[in-house]
């Protein structure tokens, strides 16, 4: 399987090119740029760009979706039906599967940190997480369009981290993992299997009065809060929003 990455300065986004091998058709996961690389990359590898798959709706996701249909104006862009943006042309239900190039793609519902976020598993090998799982991170539920904390762990713990093992993990940020890391190593996921314990320490989070249950790491090389509301709710915040 052909997997090539390119990710942004700014806002360290990946944007995916996928293809079973040279000379087939392939897809896109995301069009948050730059793309100049992957539309290189598809023309020395002979692949033909048929579909552009959408995890999410966010603006880093997609900000080049135009350029990318310049590029390839016949191009099917499949999301959610909750994630549409412009340059839209059809939806990907959860549960829906293709076939592009040889390749079976399933998407996964996977919401949290949107309402429609699709993870998409590929060959039952690689898994494409949006900004659901990072490499020793989970997304934030403050974004425009998130559900709720509950949301988010269920999809991570009982959605994501159910596949096998040695399933490879592609993330929308950053460097790619597998399931069996995260599983070992992820902070907020050792929590939930109650291989840690919570934190208790009083904090403020977002300019409020909450228990910090952990600051664990984000994908940026800063932190990402897990904090408690006096009302019992849970939440995932940034780091930087949290005054201990």
């Amino acid at each position: 399987m052909i997997v090539e990455r390119s990710m942004s300065d700014g806002w360290l986004t990946n944007t995916y090119l996928v293809a079973a091998g040279p000379n087939t058709d392939a897809f896109l996961v995301d069009a948050g740029g730059p793309m100049a690389p992957l539309f290189e990359k598809a023309e020395e590898l002979g692949l033909n760009v048929t579909h552009i798959l959408l995890t999410h709706h966010h603006g880093d996701h997609v900000v080049d979706l135009g350029e990318t249909l310049e590029r390839y104006p016949d191009a099917i862009v499949l999301a959610h039906p909750e994630e549409r943006v412009p340059g839209t042309t059809g939806d990907l239900n959860p549960g829906d599967e293709l076939e592009i190039g040889g390749l079976k793609i399933k998407a996964l519902h996977t919401p949290g940190h949107t309402s429609g976020m699709l993870n998409l598993l590929v060959d039952d090998k690689e898994l494409f997480t949006g900004d659901t799982l990072f490499k020793g991170s989970v997304g934030g539920v403050r974004a425009p369009g998130s559900t709720s904390f509950e949301d988010i762990k269920h999809s991570i713990m009982e959605v994501i981290l159910t596949l096998p093992p040695e399933t490879v993990i592609r993330p929308g940020h950053t460097d790619p993992t597998t399931v069996a890391d995260e599983l070992e190593h992820n902070k907020f996921v050792r929590i939930w299997r109650g291989l840690d314990e919570e934190g208790s320490e009083p904090c403020k989070a977002l300019g409020e009065d909450a228990t910090l249950v952990l600051l664990g790491d984000d994908y940026d090389g800063g932190h990402k809060a897990w904090v408690r509301w006096p009302d019992g709710r849970d939440d995932i915040v940034p780091g930087s929003k949290v005054e201990r």
